[in-house]
């Protein structure tokens, strides 16, 4: 019995002339087609049609075995109509990646990628992964990786990981390289988070630090200024309130000059870090800026370095936020809850 030749739907306006090659696939099956239109949109395709054959009245046989024979008939079908459908991308989207970077369709190529990547299940990745891997498409190999790694309990329990660990070690490695960098990059993303958080509380305690000590507050302003007889809340800043309360400690606690007090040596840190900020320290009203600039020109400590760093970043961290907030929003301080025993300490990195 010879082999089913079946009749292709070419999904084509263009008129056609007589099919002059044929398509076998792997139960047998042939499919006919247009040696000119295979050949102008696969150069691997164009070379089959271009062997000599031994006889010029033998038919062109091109052989597509390996997949299924309808997988070919969509494959064929998008080589003339550049159309492939979701049910096909259901059914047949890894057999017609495969044929796609065989035969060097990169339009298909492409379309297989973004179907398979929005089909992507725990049940499936581990096979998807293999195929993106062989067939070079790291767009999708990265998001298999995602996927696996952000649900890695449910993939360990399929039967692909099951196959993959037994016969593709190198692959396993890899997976678990990837995963554990993943792991690291969080961790010090979380990291850079936190320190820029930080970085913007105590940006945020330098300027609410010059707002008190220039223009005044509820409880707290410089000799030269009467302070406010209402006692509601600051409604400049978040942190006003709590850094005004560590200020008046501060004037007041007996334990300061020993050392021994630690809301003082916040305060403190406060103070020295504002005098590394500050731009204007002739003119400037915080406490002890004048001085901390002083001696930082006559003594040069060790420690000058670590403290100009920290400056640098909360400035940088001034201007960071300011530009990701929204434009209407641009003016606006960012809210910082604190505590009652004031600004939160810090380490110099």
């Amino acid at each position: 019995m010879g082999p089913r030749t079946i009749s292709i739907d070419y999904q084509t306006t263009r008129a056609l002339p007589e099919p002059d090659v044929f398509i076998h696939t792997s139960n047998g099956t042939r499919i006919p087609a247009h040696a000119g239109i295979l050949a102008s949109v696969s150069p691997v395709l164009e070379n089959f049609i271009d062997r000599p054959r031994k006889h010029r009245s033998s038919e062109r046989i091109i052989q597509i075995h390996g997949v299924p024979c309808d997988a070919v008939t969509a494959f064929v079908g998008f080589l003339y109509s550049s159309r492939c459908t979701e049910d096909e991308m259901d059914k047949y989207g890894m057999h017609l990646l495969a044929l796609s970077h065989v035969y060097m369709v990169p339009q298909l190529k492409q379309r297989c990628i973004k179907g398979l990547t929005q089909r992507l299940t725990t049940d499936n990745v581990v096979d998807v992964l293999q195929l993106a891997r062989l067939c070079d498409a790291p767009d999708l190999y990265l998001r298999c990786m995602k996927l696996l790694t952000n649900h890695f309990k449910a993939v360990e329990k399929t039967e692909g990981w099951k196959f993959l660990v037994k016969h593709d070690p190198w692959l396993e490695l890899d997976i678990l390289r990837f995963m554990d960098e993943h792991e690291t990059r969080k961790r010090r993303s979380r990291r850079h988070r936190e320190e820029q958080g930080l970085y913007a509380q105590l940006s945020e305690a330098m300027e609410c630090l010059e707002h008190i000590c220039t223009e005044g507050c509820t409880d707290v302003g410089p000799y030269d200024v009467e302070v406010k007889g209402e006692r509601r809340p600051c409604g400049k800043f978040a942190t006003c309130q709590g850094l005004q309360v560590l200020i008046r400690h501060f004037a007041t606690c007996e334990r300061r000059m020993s050392g021994g007090c630690l809301r003082c040596k916040r305060m403190w840190q406060l103070f020295r870090l504002h005098s590394y900020i500050c731009q204007q320290p002739d003119s400037c009203k915080v406490p002890l800026c004048r001085q901390f600039q002083l001696r930082m020109q006559q003594e040069k400590r060790r420690d000058d370095t670590r403290w100009m760093l920290l400056a640098r970043k909360v400035a940088s961290a001034k201007v960071m936020s300011s530009l990701s907030l929204p434009k209407r929003k641009r003016d606006e301080e960012t809210r910082v809850t604190i505590n009652n025993s004031g600004i939160r300490s810090f380490k110099l990195l």
